[in-house]
C-alpha cells in the first residue's frame, strides 16, 4: 500500500504546466498531479493507444475541452472520463490542480 500527498506537489510555474508523476509502478496504471497556472492552457490532444484516464479538479476552475467546439466547465470535485485516444485538453481560469488517471501508462 502506498499513500500519495498531494500537498506536497503543490507547485506552480509562471505562465506553465508543472507535472508531478505520483505512480508509475505498474505498466497498467499511471497518475499524474497536473498544476496549470491561471490562463494556461493543455491543448487538445490524444495518444494513439488503447486505455481509459480520468482527470479530476481538486483545486481552482477551468474548462474541459474535447473534439470540435466541446467545451465543458470544471470546477473542484469534476471528473472528466474519457478513452485516451479521444482527444481531450484543460484551460485554467484560475490556479488549476488536476489528478490525471492513466490505465494503461503511455
Amino acid at each position: 500500500m502506498k499513500v500519495m500527498k498531494l500537498s506536497e506537489t503543490n507547485e506552480f510555474k509562471p505562465g506553465a504546466v508543472n507535472r508531478f508523476i505520483l505512480v508509475q509502478d505498474s505498466e497498467f496504471f499511471k497518475i499524474v498531479n497536473v498544476n496549470i497556472e491561471a490562463g494556461v492552457t493543455i491543448p487538445v490532444h490524444s495518444r494513439d493507444i488503447d486505455g481509459d484516464l480520468s482527470m479530476q479538479v481538486v483545486e481552482g476552475n477551468g474548462y474541459f475541452f474535447g473534439e470540435g467546439d466541446a467545451k465543458i466547465p470544471a470546477k473542484k470535485g469534476d471528473i472528466l472520463i474519457s478513452e485516451i485516444r479521444e482527444p481531450h485538453g484543460v484551460k485554467a481560469e484560475t490556479n488549476m490542480r488536476i489528478v490525471v488517471t492513466i490505465a494503461p501508462p503511455f
